[in-house]
């Protein structure tokens, strides 16, 4: 016999993966303000927050349009988008692919690409 649990949404919130995802980063913090806003409670967030923050910066510095981020990332053009608008929680291979592809560090208080370091 199956027991079945309950999840208030403010669980399910709270859950990293799983059916979370349908809430967006950006849902977690004050939209207009995004990617600066401030996200409490919730780290997963903040995580995906900075990472946006600091693409967009990079992209910003390296004078590049978000084609020309797709070309050298092989990352397709509405990913980088939805991340930069806080509307995916991106995954490993999208950031790692971004991070390679622009030469930069995007992670949270990495040094350089974890690709370097595997």
């Amino acid at each position: 016999m199956l027991d079945i649990v309950h999840i208030n949404l403010e669980e399910r919130i709270s859950m990293p993966g799983g059916t979370q995802r349908s809430t967006t980063p950006r849902d977690l913090a004050a939209p207009d303000a995004w990617p600066h806003a401030t996200v409490v409670g919730h780290p997963q967030a903040r995580v995906v927050q900075a990472i946006a923050r600091t693409l967009g910066e990079r992209l910003e510095e390296q004078g590049l349009s978000l084609r020309q981020a797709a070309v050298l990332t092989g990352v397709n053009r509405q990913a980088i988008v939805n991340l930069l608008s806080g509307i995916s929680w991106p995954d490993v291979v999208t950031v790692s692919l971004l991070e390679d592809g622009l030469g930069v560090t995007l992670w949270p208080g990495a040094v350089r690409p974890a690709s370097a370091e595997c």
